[in-house]
């Protein structure tokens, strides 16, 4: 599994703009689900 590091000035910036965990949780699967694609076009 993928693991996404973040430096602390970004998750401070990230809970300042938290709208919904539901809205950080997707756009993390979107991340996640692109840099997949990615690793398996290169297959």
């Amino acid at each position: 599994m993928a693991t996404v590091e973040l430096e602390t000035e970004t998750i401070e910036r990230l809970d300042d703009l938290r709208i919904d965990d539901e809205l950080i949780n997707e756009l993390i699967n979107i991340y996640e689900a692109s840099e997949y694609t990615l690793f398996r076009a290169g297959d």
